[in-house]
């Protein structure tokens, strides 16, 4: 059976403002990669966080059958989140722990939904520092981004 990558990220010009999420999935068999697909989207008026969670989002909603993935990110906020957050906001009724309403609650209920049927494991990886899936997952982002930059 393949290992499954998934490389995600996300961008924006200007918090908020135009934005893009990419993702760069790969299927690898030991070192050989086995097929590659790239996803990319964006929005017109959005957040850097919103479209790190969007790509992480798109990644899983587009594997058609239960897989075990290994989502690889540079940010933080989504991979604290999915990981160690989550867990009391869903006790607390999507409250943080000062008792305010969890920001991007409806993209973090869909990335839970999302990864409900797949083993997940999520990496994290600093941007921008030579990794070349994360620079391509980045690329795909601004590109994304670019159809709503320009407009």
């Amino acid at each position: 059976m393949a290992d499954l990558f998934a490389y995600t990220d996300g961008a924006c010009s200007g918090n908020p403002g135009p934005g893009g999420w990419g993702v760069l999935l790969i299927a690898m068999d030991g070192s050989n990669v086995m097929r590659e697909r790239e996803l990319k989207g964006g929005e017109s008026q959005t957040t850097n966080n919103k479209m790190e969670l969007m790509a992480a989002i798109s990644a899983l909603e587009a594997l058609t059958k239960p897989s075990n993935i290994t989502i690889v990110t540079d940010s933080n906020y989504v991979k604290n989140g999915i990981t160690i957050w989550i867990h009391n906001w869903k006790i607390n009724g999507w409250k943080n722990a000062a008792k305010k309403a969890v920001a991007n609650a409806v993209l973090w209920q869909r990335l839970d939904i999302a990864q409900a049927n797949h083993t997940v494991s999520w990496r994290w990886v600093k941007g921008h520092a030579g990794n070349p899936n994360n620079e391509r997952a980045d690329a795909l982002a601004r590109a994304g981004m670019l159809v709503f930059k320009t407009i």
